[in-house]
Order: C-alpha cells, then sequence, then structure tokens
C-alpha cells in the first residue's frame, strides 16, 4: 500500500486506524460480600512511581462549534484516561506519551483531519525530541498536549479495479464528497472484499493500493486494484484433534458437502453445528491455504474435545412452598458420535405450608424425574433425536396431579434462527380436583415450530421471538380427541445506542379444540398467573374458578373450593421499560395482562392486571433477576404481592 500526504502527517492510514483498538477490560461484581471474577492483576505496585498532569489545548475551527473533535481527543488519549494513575518513571511517561501521540493522530484520520498535527510537550518540550534517559525529576510533571485538527477531507476520486468481477464502489458507501474518515474507508474495503470471497472465491487479494491526502485540495484519492479469484468447489473435510469422538461422525455433523461452491457462511455454519454437540471446548472451521491438485478446497476442522460426564445439585427454599432438592447426572458422548443421557431429579415443598386464605392446603411432598437421551444427525447434521422417560407428581393450585409419560422426536433446525420440533408422546396420569379423582391414558402429537432472532436468549436488546405450537391428542380410556393451539411472540426494541432504555413486549394467544372443559385433563388447561405469565397473581389463579362454600355432603372435594377450573382459551401479554441506572444495573417498571375463558374465545370480562418493578444486575452469564408485583384486582386465592427471582429477563 501507497500512502501520499502532501502536508506534515505521514503515517501510515491502516496503522493509524488500528491503534486505536483497546482490549476490553473484564468486570468484577460483588453480592453480600462475596467478590465474582474480580482480576488479579487489578492491584499491582507501580515500579518508581510519578504523577503528571494533563492540559489539552485543541485549535478551534469553523465546523467543530460544538467541540466534538475535543471530545474525540479526550476519548482517545491514554494520557487523560490515566492521570489519576502514576507511570512508572521518566521512561514510561515518556513511552506513554509518543503512545499518545500515535493514538491521537488515528483519532484525526478516524475524523477524516489528515492535516492535522498532535503535538505533546513534558515540561515544555517537544517529545519527539527528547532522548529515552530524559530524567523529569519529581512529580507531578506537566504534561500539554498541542492539537490542531486542520481542514476536514472528502473523497475524490475513486477508482476500483477488479478483474473479470465488476466492483461498485458506490454501493459500499465510496463516492466522491463522501466521508473519508480512515475507518469508513477501510471498513468499505473489507467490505468488497467480503463480498467477494461470499461469491465462493476464497482467494481474492488486493494487489495495489493507493491512497493520497491531496492538501491543496482537501480530498482523498483511493485507487485499489483487487484480484477476485476463481469460484472453487469444496473439497475433502479433514478432522484433527479428536480422541473420544469419531472424526468421520464430526466431518458428517460439519455439513460441508465436498463439490458445492466455497462459502464462508458454510464454514461458520458448521463450526456452530459441532459446538452445538456439546462435546468439543473448541471448535476451528478453516478452508485449505490452497486448492488440491483436482481444483477443490479441502475444509480442515480442528477440535478439542471436553469432559464428557457431568452433574449437578440445587435447592430452594420458600416460606410458602417449602424447601426443594434437585440434582442432575449425565454423559455427553455415550457412544463416540455425541449421544447425551442426562438423568434430572427433584423433590420439593418440603415441610411447605400454606399461607392463610392464599394458596390452598398441599399433602406431602412433590417429585419429579427424567432420563432424557438425545442422538443427534438421524436425519442430517441438523436434526437430533430426543427421547425420554418422566415421572411426576405436583400439587399446584388447580389439581393433585400424579403421570407417567414416554416421549420420541425430532428436533431439527430449518435454518439459524428457525427450528421445528415434532414429538409423540404417551402419558398415563391421575388427577384430583374439585370434582373428584379421574386417570387418563393420553397420547400426542406436538409440533413446535420456533423462530428466535433476538440478540441474546437471556438479555435480548433487539429482535423478536415467535413460537407456534399445535398438539393433536387423544384419550384412549375416555375417547376423547382435542387439539390445544398455542402462539406467543416477543418483541425488542433497543431506543438507544448505548441500550440504556430497551422497550419489551409480549403476547399469548391459545385456544382448545374439539371437547368440552371437563373432558380435557386438567393439565391440558390453560391458566395464567405467576411468574412466567402475570406477575402479581398466585401461579394458575387468573380464569374460572370451582364454586366456593361446599355444603356439608355434597360429594364434592372441599379442599379444592374456590380453585382454578383452568379454561380452553387464553390472552395475555406483558410490557416493560428495561432502564439502566448504570452500566450493570436496570430498573424495570412492568405491566402484565391476561385472562383465561371456558369457551374457544378469551373471556374479557375478568381481564386482569399485575403491576410492579425489579431490578437487574448485568453478569457476564446473564442478568440476576428480582421483581416485585401486585395484582391490581385479586382473586381468592392471591395474596397482597408477589417477588419473583431468576437468571435471564422475565421474557
Amino acid at each position: 500500500m501507497r500512502l501520499s500526504i502532501t502536508s506534515r502527517l505521514p503515517v501510515l492510514l491502516v496503522s493509524a486506524t488500528a491503534a486505536l483498538l483497546v482490549a476490553p477490560q473484564a468486570q468484577a461484581f460483588e453480592i453480600f460480600g462475596v467478590k465474582f471474577f474480580e482480576s488479579a492483576d487489578s492491584d499491582f505496585e507501580v515500579i518508581d512511581p510519578l504523577d503528571y498532569t494533563v492540559t489539552l489545548n485543541v485549535e478551534p475551527t469553523p465546523e467543530d462549534a460544538e467541540g466534538a473533535i475535543e471530545e474525540t481527543i479526550r476519548n482517545a488519549s491514554t494520557l487523560i484516561a490515566d492521570e489519576d494513575d502514576p507511570v512508572s518513571g521518566s521512561l514510561g511517561l515518556l513511552s506513554k506519551a509518543k503512545n499518545d501521540r500515535k493514538r491521537l493522530v488515528a483519532a484525526l484520520f478516524e475524523q477524516a483531519r489528515y492535516d492535522g498535527l498532535v503535538d505533546i510537550y513534558i515540561q515544555g518540550r517537544n517529545v519527539a525530541d527528547l532522548p529515552p534517559d530524559t530524567d523529569f525529576g519529581a512529580g507531578p510533571v506537566p504534561v500539554t498536549i498541542q492539537v490542531r485538527p486542520g481542514p476536514k477531507y472528502q473523497l475524490g476520486r475513486i477508482a476500483v479495479s477488479s478483474t473479470s468481477v465488476p466492483v461498485d464502489p458506490s454501493e459500499y458507501g465510496l463516492v466522491a464528497g463522501g466521508d473519508a474518515g480512515s475507518a469508513k474507508v477501510l471498513e468499505a474495503e473489507a467490505r468488497m472484499f467480503k463480498a467477494l470471497r461470499d461469491d465462493g472465491r476464497p482467494f481474492v487479494a488486493v494487489t495495489n493500493r493507493d491512497i493520497i491526502a491531496d492538501a491543496a485540495t482537501d480530498r482523498l484519492e483511493y485507487e485499489v486494484d483487487i484480484d477476485p479469484g476463481d469460484r472453487v468447489p469444496f473439497g475433502e473435510t479433514w478432522v484433527a484433534g479428536a480422541e473420544d469422538v469419531d472424526p468421520g461422525f464430526i466431518a458428517y455433523m460439519a455439513g460441508i458437502k465436498a463439490g458445492e461452491v466455497f462459502s464462508p457462511q458454510e464454514l461458520a455454519a458448521a463450526r456452530d453445528r459441532l459446538l452445538k454437540l456439546g462435546v468439543f471446548s473448541s471448535v476451528v472451521v478453516k478452508e485449505a491455504t490452497a486448492q488440491a491438485p483436482d481444483g477443490t478446497l479441502p475444509v480442515q476442522i480442528e477440535v478439542g474435545e471436553r469432559k464428557f460426564g457431568f452433574y449437578g445439585v440445587g435447592a430452594t427454599y420458600s416460606n410458602t412452598e417449602g424447601a426443594g432438592l434437585s440434582g442432575y447426572v449425565g454423559h455427553r458422548n455415550l457412544f463416540g458420535r455425541a449421544e447425551s443421557i442426562r438423568l434430572d431429579a427433584e423433590v420439593s415443598r418440603i415441610g411447605a405450608t400454606a399461607v392463610t386464605g392464599e394458596a390452598r392446603d398441599t399433602d406431602g411432598i412433590d417429585y419429579s424425574g427424567s432420563l432424557v437421551f438425545k442422538k443427534p444427525g438421524v436425519l442430517g447434521p441438523d436434526s437430533v433425536y430426543i427421547g425420554s422417560l418422566e415421572a411426576k407428581k405436583e400439587q399446584p393450585l388447580a389439581y393433585d396431579r400424579t403421570s407417567y409419560a414416554a416421549t420420541s422426536g425430532v428436533e431439527y433446525d430449518l435454518t439459524s434462527e428457525q427450528k421445528l420440533n415434532v414429538t409423540l408422546r404417551a402419558e398415563y396420569e391421575e388427577i384430583t380436583d374439585y370434582l373428584g379423582t379421574r386417570d387418563y391414558f393420553i397420547t400426542s402429537l406436538p409440533i413446535t415450530y420456533t423462530w428466535d432472532a433476538r440478540d441474546n436468549e437471556l438479555n435480548p436488546t433487539e429482535g423478536f421471538y415467535f413460537q407456534a405450537l399445535a398438539d393433536p391428542s387423544y384419550g384412549f380410556n375416555t375417547g376423547t380427541f382435542f387439539a390445544r393451539t398455542r402462539v406467543d411472540a416477543r418483541a425488542y426494541l433497543s431506543m438507544t445506542e448505548s441500550d440504556r432504555l430497551i422497550l419489551a413486549g409480549r403476547l399469548g394467544y391459545g385456544t382448545i379444540f374439539g371437547a368440552d372443559l371437563s373432558d380435557i385433563p386438567n393439565d391440558r388447561r390453560f391458566y395464567a398467573g405467576g411468574g412466567g405469565s402475570v406477575r402479581g397473581y398466585e401461579f394458575q389463579s387468573v380464569g374460572p374458578y370451582f364454586p366456593s362454600n361446599v355444603p356439608p355432603g355434597s360429594g364434592f372435594n372441599s379442599e379444592f373450593t374456590d380453585t382454578p377450573t383452568g379454561g380452553l382459551s387464553l390472552f395475555e401479554g406483558s410490557l416493560e421499560a428495561r432502564i439502566g441506572v448504570t452500566e450493570n444495573i436496570q430498573i424495570v417498571p412492568f405491566l402484565d395482562f391476561g385472562t383465561v375463558g371456558d369457551d374457544l374465545a378469551p373471556d374479557f370480562s375478568t381481564f386482569k392486571l399485575g403491576a410492579g418493578a425489579g431490578v437487574r444486575y448485568l453478569t457476564s452469564f446473564g442478568p440476576i433477576r428480582l421483581d416485585v408485583a401486585v395484582p391490581i384486582d385479586p382473586g381468592p386465592r392471591d395474596a397482597s404481592y408477589q417477588i419473583y427471582a431468576g437468571i435471564g429477563q422475565a421474557f
């Protein structure tokens, strides 16, 4: 590359821009007096500490009345940023000043000011003229940064040559009179380069680049010659680093087909598929540096295997729900092809007591257990077979239930954001409610379509999430067919570049067709209320209820008076404003709403509102969430308020 500047700043454009890159620093946080993720390098002793003071002088320019240049310089300067921290002696200060000058020149280049001057003086002497052994004596040492920005350049002549493949630079923002900032120019060139690689040309190269900053016209002329190379097909896939996982299976799951045209997106997708298997701690997928003798381009996969066995335990406690214990154990690579098995077990409601006049009394503990087996690649690299055995005893507000189930199904990734899950489920369950105890033997075929376009699963700031469920079911011992359907949608919008104000919304709608409410098992009906629904209300408490004041000898189960019946239809939603008050803390006011009906359409006469506020502490593994909500129109089983805690946003 050749850069000719007919002014007084002979600095390379690429180097100047790259000099602005700063490595991110880890953050620590403290909870209940315990510090997490604290850097071991946060405290260190400076040898021969020397203090200094900084004065910044920026020559004003007519087009910069608001002081944007000075702000840019302040943000780029390490001398200013670190003014409160001593340097290591005179040599440390001199080295810091010389490096800072390069950063400030780069900052001017990013502002398209190629004719600017940056001078840094220590004790009135220009650092460019000071020898390395200069001694500044005791501190604080005065440092002056003198900046003369010069005129702002615009793009002048643009010439892009790409043999056999036409490239229009205007499509990438390179037009005469346009922004001539160094970062903008190099970004446009990188986008041209990427577009050619995306066209199946792995050996695209810049063969010549001329960038001329003409001080006489305040124009930046840009000329580049690009050799796009030929389109090249993928060849064989080679695997390195595999020990216990079958290398042939790794190549198969990568999904890169020999003979198809080279694609960087396919390489990235292959890496994502392999990481998703859960058996690798690291995955690198890259093309070879040269074509094979047959003209194809080999693909090299390098993997690092992780430990295959895993386990975990957990505990919870609530003054109303009692204590709970949970644990899991599993293996990620049963037969050498990333087959996994996981056993989960949980007991809860240990010592549970009900709040008088609210949640109903319960008898004994709840438990659940599941054994889940997964085998990836059954219908191609984007698929996984999932089979499970489940057992559960639960006592929510609306019913008591004991169930045993077996499932068999396939999850298929349609795209990187969309997936389809089809499962055959067989279940026996015994349910007790106000009307008595009944048995059900049900088979169902739940089909779920999910489109997840959020930028982050635990803390989304942009994008949307959509899920649709169709669950046709048949009760063999009751002769009842019914179909449960539901759609859920969520949307997120950041109102500021810093993501300090995020608006989030959620809507859900469901309907059950084909049978009367009394013929549908209680757990398949719709309910609302609770942490994942209408906050402020008891779990399942929104919707129609069984009668109260049961006469003696009526034959109904008096333990379930004033408990929800569930419904055939549901409408619910939430609105949140996630307001960042610091870098790591959000305040979140919210409004939830919902209704459940015993007909095919929701009953809006029983529409319920819940309101509240929460706090989020943002960590590297997701937000720690605490919400407090009150029911606007509480029912007979609702407390005056509810508290919810967890990891991740509410939705």
